[in-house]
């Protein structure tokens, strides 16, 4: 199936709402949790979610959702999480994404990582304009999921420990991690470079100076920057 085919697929409402529920998770969903939260049958909402997979807008698999394994344990369920590879449409057909990486190898090359990251920073800057910096986690994942980055809130003082945030209790402090990042495809093949200039377009766009700050903290298919409140990044 083509990209338009594919995301012909969610121009059905309900089948829009469950991608976006799906994906909205960050893991493995099963079908009467997404059903529930579609207001739907369970059937249909079989239906719509296994016709996500046709469109490979979704993949599937199979687990137990009771936590049980051995004999009386029940039949593993299917369940569905996003597809790692993108899905864009251009009339008329363009190229950024060759054009992107023949810059970033050209910038990797002559040694431009500096320059870039300071333009990345200014067009943070830019973009966030005469407003103060950013004033808390809340409004800053309002900015984050507006690019697309798909924030989470981790931490808050009961998820798993946080490296680096100077907590002494245990308890880890909240922390912005995003699903995804929105130069993955580039990133991929280019990380140092793109990983800092993405770093500060983000320190530009949040501010350096407010009581929140990005750093960086990669984790396998995620984000590379973490926002989390100043005061626990040493300041």
């Amino acid at each position: 199936m083509d990209d338009i085919e594919a995301i012909a697929a969610l121009q059905d409402p309900v089948r829009r709402r469950l991608y976006e529920f799906v994906v909205g998770q960050g893991r493995e969903v099963g079908r009467n949790e997404a059903a529930e939260a579609a207001g739907i049958a369970r059937t249909l909402a079989a239906h719509h979610l296994d016709r996500l997979v046709e469109a490979g807008l979704l993949e599937s698999g199979s687990r137990r959702l009771t936590g049980r394994s051995g004999p009386g344990a029940g039949r593993p369920a299917k369940v569905y999480t996003r597809v790692q590879a993108e899905r864009t449409v251009s009339l008329p057909a363009r190229d950024y994404r060759t054009a992107a990486e023949l810059l970033a190898e050209a910038a990797e090359q002559a040694g431009l990582d500096a320059g870039l990251t300071a333009a990345a920073r200014r067009r943070g800057e830019s973009l966030r304009g005469s407003t103060a910096p950013c004033g808390g986690l809340e409004e800053a994942m309002e900015m984050l999921a507006a690019r697309g980055y798909e924030p989470r809130l981790e931490g808050d003082g009961g998820d798993e420990g946080d490296e680096g945030s100077g907590e002494a209790s245990g308890a880890a402090a909240p922390v912005l991690r995003m699903r995804n990042c929105p130069f993955h495809a580039v990133a991929e093949r280019f990380p140092p470079l793109v990983c800092g200039m993405n770093l500060a377009l983000l320190e530009g766009l949040l501010g350096t100076d407010g009581p929140v700050r990005a750093r960086m903290d990669a984790r396998p298919g995620e984000c590379c920057v973490v926002v989390q409140n100043s005061k626990n990044n040493g300041n």
